[in-house]
């Protein structure tokens, strides 16, 4: 029989060995079975830090394993356009449900879109089809791949599965912030599209989806053009996934003229603030930091009429330009397994609403556009980034210097005045905020901060309507999914929602209901 035990506490510095340890005398000296459960950091007192794990044993053998999921007969054609988390994690499922899914991708394949972004990162060569946003594995790829959602959703364990499965560390499956790390979460994405292909299913990289044809008011196929040479193709398709990622722009556009429902969304824009990752590792843990892993944190300020929170924090990381059109300067953070950079950097975002913007569609993208274009011309419009340090950003002063934090942003920065290009209620936000988050994370408000601008693609400035069956409200068998589509925000939700589209699919040609 298997039994639970929790609330394990096992001394910071200390781990796996030690636990087994505990376990095996609570047991009686002998373990058949060991599964930890979950493991979380308690640092609530920093003079004494520990490790609280949750664990399931016996004394006898015991077995995980899980039945196969049924798999429907002669499947239909699906299309998924989009292979970033919600693309693949649909493409996963539905081939385990017996599908063999056709996944179109307007960027490359993951080792192909490592080395062009590579040149972008060093040579500030930008190709607006295969960038930091578009490519195998979407705009996660190159992020800290945390895995860690507020959401409470019944597949989110299967999305850590999944991961798990095709080679991230086994440890996500019980961390209570789990992390794959961009430099494993490439090997990931390699075995993923492996396993898909064995299963009958097709990657058309370098393809942009520019159109479709439907009869009836139901989906009939699906139209791409490759992304170099511009020549067009179309596929006939039972249903096709949305799962565009929240920066095709031109995806967006396209699929309104052809009368698609949607609707403008709020958002949040803001700069990457980086510190010196010990001095956050000291300000977290006290003198137990050396023993411990490098530290994060989460914090909201509430002490402007806007809301401004952290987000997308990668401990021991690195700011990296994600700019996917050409004169926008955009920044996103990065972070590999280990986290051991020198720097720790964060999403600094206040939130905005229509009012800050427009009430019209596209107006919220296009005020994204516009502050992107405003920080390209202030970096010196070559993609260097615009930074100020905090203390200079209080006085609306151009830095001359840096203090003891580095830049980190692979293409160059430039010191410039965020002010002009940020909208006045931001700036006035980040002024009374950092501060209040200084009090509660000691060193976060220092003169030597380092701001650098902008962070503009936080989520989805629209939403493609969809019904209760998962479907466009306009047409049937197309599935807006994931975070373009406006339903979900990070890896772990975007990916459940893939895998939720998957089910419902799959349900629908089992039961019939589509009459496919």
């Amino acid at each position: 029989m298997i039994k639970r035990l929790d609330n394990l506490k096992i001394p910071a510095g200390k781990g796996e060995p030690e636990l087994f340890e505990l376990v095996r005398k609570k047991a009686g000296g002998r373990l058949g079975y060991f599964k930890i459960l979950k493991k979380s950091l308690d640092a609530r007192d920093k003079n004494n830090i520990f490790w609280l794990y949750s664990v399931a044993y016996s004394q006898h053998k015991e077995y995980d394993e899980k039945p196969p999921l049924e798999k429907l007969r002669n499947a239909p054609v699906v299309c998924v356009i989009g292979s970033g988390p919600a693309g693949l994690c649909c493409a996963v499922r539905l081939c385990e449900r017996g599908y063999s899914p056709v996944i179109i991708e307007r960027g490359k394949s993951v080792n192909e879109r490592a080395e062009m972004v590579n040149r972008f990162f060093t040579g500030r060569e930008l190709d607006e089809n295969c960038n930091v946003q578009f490519g195998e594995g979407g705009a996660g790829t190159f992020s800290d791949g945390k895995l860690n959602t507020q959401t409470k959703d019944g597949y989110n364990r299967d999305v850590l599965e999944i991961f798990a499965k095709f080679g991230a560390p086994q440890e996500i499956l019980y961390l209570n912030k789990p992390h794959i790390g961009s430099d494993r979460l490439r090997d990931v994405l390699v075995n993923i599209r492996a396993y898909i292909q064995n299963c009958g299913g097709r990657f058309l990289f370098g393809k942009i989806f520019c159109g479709f044809s439907a009869d009836g008011g139901a989906l009939k196929s699906v139209k791409f053009r490759d992304a170099w040479s511009g020549e067009e193709e179309e596929l006939p398709v039972a249903a096709a996934v949305l799962a565009v990622g929240h920066s095709a722009r031109d995806t967006f556009r396209m699929l309104a003229d052809k009368g698609i429902c949607m609707q403008p969304r709020d958002f949040a824009v803001g700069v990457r603030v980086e510190h010196i990752a010990k001095n956050i590792n000291f300000a977290q843990y006290g003198e137990s930091c050396k023993l411990l892993p490098a530290a994060d944190y989460k914090l909201v300020s509430h002490a402007h009429e806007r809301a401004v929170f952290t987000f997308c924090m990668c401990p021991g990381g690195v700011v990296v330009p994600a700019a996917s059109e050409e004169g926008g300067v955009v920044v996103n953070g990065m972070s590999n397994f280990a986290r051991d950079g020198v720097n720790s950097n964060s999403a600094l975002m206040v939130q905005l609403s229509r009012a800050d913007f427009g009430e019209g569609l596209f107006d919220g993208m296009n005020f994204q556009r516009r502050i992107e274009k405003l920080a390209f011309a202030a970096g010196g419009g070559t993609y260097r980034a615009p930074c100020q340090l905090f203390g200079d950003f209080l006085k609306n002063k151009v830095s001359q210097r840096f203090g003891e934090v580095e830049p980190t942003y692979a293409a160059g920065v430039t010191f410039a005045p965020l002010n002009e290009t940020l909208p006045e209620v931001v700036v006035e936000a980040l002024k009374t905020a950092v501060p209040d988050m200084g009090k509660k994370l000691k060193g976060f408000d220092s003169a030597d901060t380092l701001f650098t601008g902008v962070e503009s693609r936080f989520s989805s400035p629209v939403r493609i309507v969809r019904g209760e069956d998962r479907q466009s409200i306009t047409v049937k068998n197309l599935y807006p999914c994931g975070e373009g589509s406006g339903y979900s925000g990070g890896i772990t939700s975007s990916a459940a929602d893939g895998i939720k589209t998957a089910e419902f699919i799959y349900n629908l040609h089992k039961n019939g209901a589509n009459n496919h």
